[in-house]
C-alpha cells in the first residue's frame, strides 16, 4: 500500500444519509457508503467512523429558535448520531464488514459504551468502529469529536467526506470563481475562516499534529479513492 495512511477516522455528515425526497435515511446511500468502507478495509486501511446527526436534528439550530436550551438540544443531537451509527453498522455488517457502534453517551442495552482501549483493540483486529454520541457533552460539534477520537485512537489522519471535492476559497456551488486549495496549514484554515470544520476542531488537530483530508462523499468508491490518492482532495496539515 503506497499511501502514508493506515488508520483513518472518516467523518460523515448526517445529511449524507438523506434520501432525495428529504427522508432522513436512504437505504441506497447507506449501502453505497458501506460498500465504499468495505473496499477501504479490503485495501488494508483500519477505519473508524464518526457520523453526524444533522439529517435528523441540529442542536444549535433548534436552540437558536429559542424554545429549547442548547444543552438539551445538543443531547437530542447526540441521540440522532446514535440512530445514524446503528443504521451504518447494520449496512456495514450486511456488506461483510465486522462493525461495532460505540457511544460516548452510555446506553448499554442499545450499543457498547465508548472506551479507548476496547476501540483500539477492535481497530487492530480489522473491525470498523462507528463512534456515536459526539464527545458525550453539549456545545461540541461532531467535527471536534472526530478530531478528538482520531487523536485518542492514534489515527494517521481524519478524512472529512463532504459535499465537495476539497476546501475552496468560497462556496463553489454559488461562486464559479472559487479556488480549490490543494494544501493548507491548520493556521491558514483558521485565519481564512474556511468553515469546513469548526475552529475548535482545527485547533485540536493543530495541537495533535493531525492531518485533515477533505474530499467528496459522492463519487463512487470515494473514501478509498481519496485515501489512495486517486480522487481530488485538500490536505490540511501542520
Amino acid at each position: 500500500m503506497t499511501t502514508p495512511f493506515r488508520r483513518i477516522l472518516v467523518k460523515l455528515s448526517g445529511e449524507a444519509f438523506m434520501a432525495p425526497d428529504g427522508y432522513w435515511l436512504d437505504p441506497q446511500t447507506l449501502t453505497a457508503l458501506a460498500a465504499d468502507i468495505a473496499q477501504a478495509t479490503a485495501a488494508g486501511f483500519e477505519v473508524a467512523l464518526v457520523v453526524g446527526g444533522g439529517n435528523i436534528i441540529r442542536g444549535a439550530r433548534m436552540s437558536a429558535a429559542g424554545w429549547i436550551d442548547r444543552a438539551t438540544a445538543d443531547s437530542m443531537g447526540m441521540l440522532a448520531t446514535v440512530m445514524n451509527s446503528l443504521a451504518l453498522e447494520t449496512a456495514l455488517n450486511a456488506a461483510g464488514v465486522s462493525a461495532r457502534t460505540m457511544s460516548a453517551v452510555s446506553m448499554p442495552t442499545i450499543c457498547e459504551t465508548y472506551a479507548r482501549q476496547p476501540a483500539l483493540h477492535y481497530l487492530s483486529r480489522g473491525q470498523v468502529v462507528v463512534l456515536a454520541g459526539g464527545t458525550g457533552n453539549p456545545f461540541f460539534t461532531t467535527d471536534t469529536s472526530a478530531v478528538l477520537r482520531a487523536a485518542e485512537l492514534r489515527c494517521d489522519a481524519v478524512l472529512k467526506a463532504t459535499q465537495v471535492d476539497g476546501v475552496y476559497s468560497a462556496d463553489p456551488k454559488t461562486n464559479p470563481d472559487a479556488v480549490r486549495y490543494e494544501r493548507l496549514s491548520h493556521d491558514e484554515a483558521i485565519a481564512r475562516d474556511l468553515r469546513i470544520m469548526d475552529t475548535a476542531a482545527f485547533a485540536l488537530a493543530r495541537e495533535s499534529r493531525l492531518q485533515i483530508i477533505v474530499g467528496s462523499v459522492h463519487a463512487p468508491s470515494s473514501v478509498t479513492a481519496i485515501l489512495q490518492g486517486h480522487a481530488p482532495s485538500t490536505v490540511v496539515a501542520p
